[in-house]
């Protein structure tokens, strides 16, 4: 799985290193804006706010030209202070006015930034959890979280920074050279003349900076699925003495994002160098040339000063933006991964918060007719061959047969995790088409082999299955899960904080839990996926009455390793290599001679002897 994850992780890399930056790109990347639209007042303030700024910032050197000419004994006009401490009073007002509307731009773009971004976290979580299974046997966790953590961050920073930062240079740029053609048009022809290097350099250099910024996300992606898949089993590692090799394995995937990033510092720090050069060179280019111009009259030296502290602003701006547009690059790249989550199609399953209203009641008729099915990432391997079968309300129907048979696959089926290829399972006699995905799954609950519960409390753990329960329905449930006398003995009873997946509780009171959840969700159809194969004696006996409980009066399909545990079902099928091979009770099924029921039976009524020597 892991080797698939990281086929997969690279296919990305790829992929997404051929994107280009294009119209059609730049307008679904768009489709994020939208987030802003709630927000649109306090984003318009904050641009006003932002032109504000930078407008005060384009005034210093006029009024530094001014102070010169003053002091030389050049009145300034326009209705100006005519002393230099009159012009000095002024600059200081202007900028107290700077530093007041910058701390507000800077205030209302992050409040504007947060909010959006916790509305596109909650959209992409939404649209995650909604998703058909099949999107999740194609993807690791560690690549998922990634794209709600590290993506949405890197989207974060370019709005509440970048953007604007971008957009105020842009402003510094424009206002910068529409002031240098007004003091002096010969001086800005001359410093305008190094453009076309800058623009063919910046769009080499930008190709190069996306794809490796690019790659490195990915790779950054893949040392978190690590860290991920290394903590979930944590168990294991330990177990088998393997800290050592996911160490090297982690610090492996951390070497290749370093040799990523020192490659991309090299194309970034040699267009920033060459931007330098270009930028300063002119800069002293002017003043040699603009001090000829007042050598021969042409230029005032105050005009010469302001020129120079203008062509600063603007190389400052155009110095900037091959940083600022690697982050609009990595950003681009980003909002790419989180539009691939949103655009994908979802289940037509509600999302509302404690929606459990049933519109469509289901008595518990369970009929399977003519399934095939294969897993959609597995397309090739036919899982289940034409299978039938008919489960009565109230009964207890046992499905068993070697591993990989498709016992559990039927469960998935049942829960609608998957739609089969061909033929039609159905409900009270109705196709489950008839049937909306919430009714079903309200309708149908499930006690797995492997019990994975939440972080919190044992009491959110049994809430879980009817959301909104009284203290009193949970602590009934519990009881009849055989579950309330170890819960009643922890110091914190229902309280008691489970731990991450449930591993304070040993497997057969986390089985308990899960019966307990089972019981409060009251469904019509319950599936017990091999419940009890993993306990041992003591446990089992416990987790076998409290599933006789929640057994009672409802139809369950009990997917069964022990054959002991459904000797009193009232139909068993029996499965191999996806077909129905008998079917029957257990009495008749231990008479069929030769038949694969009664071959499993005996090798457990009779296990063989250990090979000699053992």
């Amino acid at each position: 799985m892991a080797r698939n994850g990281l086929n997969s992780s690279s296919a990305q890399t790829q992929e997404l290193s051929k994107a280009k930056i294009n119209i059609e790109n730049l307008q679904k990347i768009s489709g994020l804006l939208k987030y802003l639209k709630p927000y649109r007042t306090k984003f318009g303030i904050g641009m006003v706010f932002l032109l504000l700024s930078s407008l005060t910032g384009l005034a210093f050197p006029a009024l530094i030209k001014m102070m010169v000419e003053t002091a030389q004994g050049h009145l300034a006009g326009y209705g100006l202070p005519q002393t230099v401490n009159g012009i000095g009073y002024l600059a200081f007002a202007i900028l107290f006015l700077q530093s007041f509307v910058s701390f507000f731009r800077i205030r209302l773009f992050v409040e504007v930034a947060e909010k959006a971004l916790a509305d596109i976290r909650r959209d992409t979580y939404f649209k995650m959890i909604t998703l058909p299974m099949n999107f999740f046997a194609n993807r690791r966790v560690g690549e998922l979280n990634s794209r709600i953590s590290a993506d949405l961050s890197q989207i974060q920073d370019t709005i509440t920074t970048t953007l604007a930062e971008m957009i105020r240079q842009i402003i510094l740029l424009i206002g910068g050279i529409t002031l240098l053609i007004i003091v002096s048009g010969k001086l800005t022809l001359f410093n305008l003349s190094i453009l076309p290097l800058i623009v063919v350099a910046g769009v080499f250099f930008g190709k190069a900076i996306r794809k490796i910024s690019r790659s490195a996300q990915d790779k950054l992606a893949e040392s978190n699925t690590v860290v991920e898949e290394t903590l979930q089993g944590i168990a294991n590692v330990k177990a088998f003495v393997n800290e050592a090799y996911e160490a090297n394995r982690y610090d492996k995937t951390l070497r290749e994002v370093v040799k990523i990033a020192l490659r991309g510092a090299n194309y970034r720090g040699a267009f920033a160098s060459f931007i330098i050069f270009c930028l300063f060179g002119a800069i002293v280019g002017v003043i040699w040339y603009g001090s000829l111009l007042v050598q021969a009259g042409s230029l005032s030296v105050g005009d010469l000063l302001a020129y120079v502290l203008y062509s600063v602003f603007v190389g400052a701006a155009m110095g900037s933006f091959p940083e600022l547009y690697a982050h609009v690059q990595k950003a681009i790249g980003a909002s790419e991964r989180v539009l691939e989550i949103l655009d994908e199609v979802n289940e037509p399953i509600s999302i509302r918060e404690n929606d459990n209203k049933i519109n469509q009641i289901i008595k518990g008729d369970v009929a399977f007719k003519n399934i095939r099915f294969a897993y959609p990432s597995r397309s090739e391997i036919t899982v289940l061959h034409d299978v039938s079968f008919e489960a009565k309300m109230g009964q207890k129907v046992a499905i068993v047969g070697p591993s990989g048979a498709g016992k559990s696959t039927i469960a998935g089926l049942i829960l609608k995790f998957y739609d089969a290829q061909a033929g039609e399972i159905c409900f009270d006699g109705k196709p489950s088409s008839a049937f909306s995905l919430t009714d079903i799954r309200n309708q149908v609950a499930i006690v797995p082999q492997d019990v994975i519960l939440f972080g919190g409390t044992i009491l959110e753990n049994i809430a879980y299955g009817k959301l909104g329960a009284s203290q009193q329905e949970i602590i009934e449930a519990a009881q009849k899960a055989n579950a309330h006398q170890f819960i009643w003995a922890f110091p914190e009873q229902y309280e008691t904080v489970v731990g991450e997946r449930g591993v304070k509780l040993s497997g057969g009171q986390r089985q308990r839990i899960a019966i307990a959840r089972a019981l409060l969700k009251n469904p019509a159809i319950l599936i017990l996926d091999e419940a009890t194969s993993s306990l041992d004696s003591e446990s089992e006996r416990l987790v076998q009455e409290a599933l006789e409980i929640l057994m009672k009066n409802r139809t369950s399909i009990i997917i069964a390793h022990r054959l002991s545990t459904i000797r009193d079902a009232d139909k068993i099928i029996v499965l191999n290599h996806g077909n129905v091979v008998e079917s029957g009770t257990h009495q008749a099924l231990v008479q069929v001679e030769n038949g694969l029921y009664k071959h499993l039976s005996g090798l457990q009524t009779n296990p063989p002897p250990p090979p000699k020597g053992v």
